[in-house]
This record gives structure tokens, sequence and C-alpha cells, in this order.
């Protein structure tokens, strides 16, 4: 019997993947555990291996559609069973007109030369396609679909783009919206005085460079974090809405965002109490690496009990960030200038770094979180601290 090769458990409570890519096509052989196509989840790309030897009799997902576990994603015949052959092209009517007999592949595509030739140039295989129009014929619409790129259209007032919500941007939609459902979010801003911690880090980055270390400011962050969380220890948590507790953390896993071609995502630097600074700036380097270029794997992305933003490198200066849920806190930091500062009575020219944090209002008050930023800046602007006290 062919064997229905349905999509697996992915295992982290996922329900459902969008097919990114096939790696092999109908009539095409397979082994058991050979990589058959690549599902994008909630979390990342997932590659997925066939269970069984044989040969791909149907695939019946485009690239692009939405599958759930458990779906029959493709219909595999097993070593040694004999496959079913589709009638041979005489024993199919054929469709007559003015001009003769069409090409039996034209009798099985409703579609019009002009959608013929969008198919073409937009590299789209046509007959992997469902059509949409009266009688299923396909339209131009169900080729710029299946393509993934926009679409121009117009409204009452004018031209318009139409883009298809898909991939990790659908999926940082649906996590931000879920974010902003299940928490009493509240945002507090305060600056920096970085002007120390600014001299260090020059001082240090050239020689690491060369090493093959690229030092940038979110290690100190991550440890000044961690630090204050330690006498802070609400922000690093997580609710059970269900049995209405409080998850307090006993470690200190940072989400670090990382913004990608795709769209964002939250790579996760794992128990940064045990780690020095430049292990965690090899470890930021190694996964941002992996994000960028969507081979980041799913524990690596799992496991967050705290997420940092930093939205300054790209011109920003304050911001509310979106709480990465389940967290309770996210901190963000702005693009660090020079400012006018009183220091020791005097007004001097520092290096000053905006920072936000965004919090969950049902697991802490603002006081707390006041006082979690005051205990931030302190390290951040005395870094001296970061490596003579200890979590």
């Amino acid at each position: 019997m062919p064997f229905d090769f349905v999509l697996p458990d992915l295992g982290e409570g996922i329900t459902e993947g969008e097919i990114r890519k096939w790696l092999v096509k109908e009539g095409d052989s397979v082994d058991e555990h050979q990589t058959i196509l690549e599902v994008e989840t909630d979390k990342a790309v997932v590659e997925v291996p066939s269970p069984k030897k044989g040969r791909v009799l149907k695939i019946n997902k485009d690239i692009g559609d939405m599958a759930k576990v458990g779906e029959v994603l493709m219909i595999i015949a097993e070593s040694g069973e004999a496959v079913e052959e589709k009638p041979m092209a005489e024993e199919r009517p054929k469709s007559v007109s003015v001009v003769g007999v069409l090409p039996e592949e034209e009798d099985e595509i409703l579609a019009t030369p002009a959608v013929r030739a969008l198919a073409k140039e937009l590299g789209v295989k046509i007959e992997a396609v469902k059509g949409s129009g009266p009688g299923g014929s396909i339209t131009k619409d169900d080729i710029i679909d299946a393509s993934g790129k926009a679409k121009k259209a117009e409204d009452i007032y004018g031209v318009i783009e139409k883009i298809p919500l898909r991939g990790l941007r659908r999926t940082i939609a649906k996590n931000l919206i879920q974010s902003q459902r299940m928490t009493a979010f509240v945002t507090g801003m305060d600056e920096a005085d970085i002007t120390e911690l600014w001299n260090l880090r020059e001082r240090e980055k050239k020689e690491l460079l060369q090493k093959g270390i690229h030092l940038t400011f979110i290690p100190f962050f991550i440890k000044a974090i961690q630090h204050a969380l330690a006498e802070h220890p609400r922000l690093n948590a997580s609710i059970d809405d269900e049995r209405e507790e409080v998850i307090i953390k006993k470690y200190y896993n940072m989400g670090i965002a990382v913004d990608t071609p795709d769209g964002l995502m939250v790579p996760v630097i794992r128990n940064t109490d045990k780690k020095t600074i430049l292990e965690l700036a090899s470890d930021i380097q190694d996964l941002g690496r992996k994000a960028r270029d969507r081979k980041i794997k799913l524990e690596e992305i799992k496991g967050s009990s705290f997420t940092i933003t930093n939205y300054g490198h790209f011109g920003g200066t304050f911001a509310t960030p979106i709480i990465n849920y389940p967290d309770v806190a996210i901190f963000g930091t702005g693009r660090i200038a020079d400012k006018p500062w009183v220091k020791d009575g005097q007004i001097v020219i520092r290096k000053i770094l905006p920072i936000s944090l965004t919090f969950d209002h049902r697991v802490t008050d603002g006081v707390d979180a006041s006082l979690f930023l005051s205990k931030v800046i302190r390290y951040l602007e005395d870094p001296a601290l970061l490596f003579i006290e200890s979590a």
C-alpha cells in the first residue's frame, strides 16, 4: 500500500508550518531519513526527513502552502511496490478547437497564454498551481500568489501593492499580537552615561577583531542586566495563566533580537551568568550568523528568560519594545550620542545611551522596574563593577 507521509510532530508545541522548499519531485526515489522538504514554523526553518524508502507518487502541498501536523504532504510507494501508472495520452479525450487538437498538457491546465507567460517570467511551475478562476482556471493572481512576490492592484483611491503575509513575517505578526493580548505592558525610559564603557570597548575591540571576535556593546548589556535581574528576579520570569502562578527563572537565558532579511529573530544566549564577556561576544556572533542564514535550530531560539533589542543600531533613540512572550520584560537600547551632561557639577560632553524597559505590570510594579533600570545604569556607567560583582 502507498504510504501517506504526514507533517510530523516537530515538538515545541508546533501545530502547523509553511512549506518553504521541496527537495524532491514526483517520480523521484527517496531513501529513509533523506531530507525531502523544508518547513518554516513559528520558530525556525526545519528540515523534514522521509520515514520511508521508496518513490514519490504525489506531492499534495505547494511552496507557500500551510500544513497542519498530521496532514498528508505526499504519497510514497515503498521499495518493491508497483506504482500505478497514469493513463496514456491516447486514452484521454482530446479537446478540439478550430485549429485542431490542442497539446495534452494544454488540455489539463486551464490558463490563458498571458497567464502562462507570467508563470514563466516569475519561475512558477504552472502545473503545481491551484486555479481559483471559473472551472478551476488559473488566474494571474494565482501565479503571483504562488511566486510569493508582491502584486499590484488598485483600490478606489489609486494603485496599491498586496504582499502575502508569509514565512517569518507571518510568525512575527502572530507572536506580537499574542504578546499584546496576553500582557499588561508598560514602558519606562531613562539614559545612561556610558563614556567609560565606550572607552573600554574602543581599547579592546581592534585587538579582539584580529582574533576573529567582533566586540559590540551587547555582551556588556547582557552582563549588566544579568546582575540587575539577580536583585529584581520578578523581571526574569513568566506567568502560568492557567494556574495563576508567576514562575521565577533561576537561570539567565538572554534572547537577542537579530534583524534578518526575512524579519526579526530572537536567538537565545544560555547561562549568561556562567560566561565571560568574550564568550558572550562569540555566542552572539555565531547565533546572529545562523539567524541571518536561516540555519538556526529550534532549541537555539527557545527558552529565553529575558530579551534585549538594540534599535539604536538602526538610528532609533527611544522606543516601546514589545515583550517577547512568554518573557515578562524586554530591554531596549537606542543610538549612542554625544550630549552635554552634568558631571561633578560641570557641563561636559559624554556618550549617552537611551534605554527602555517594557514589562508586564501583572508581575511587578513601576517601583521595582525603576529600581531595576537604575541598577542596570549603575553597571553600565561603571563597567568595572561587572568584573568585581557576581550574580
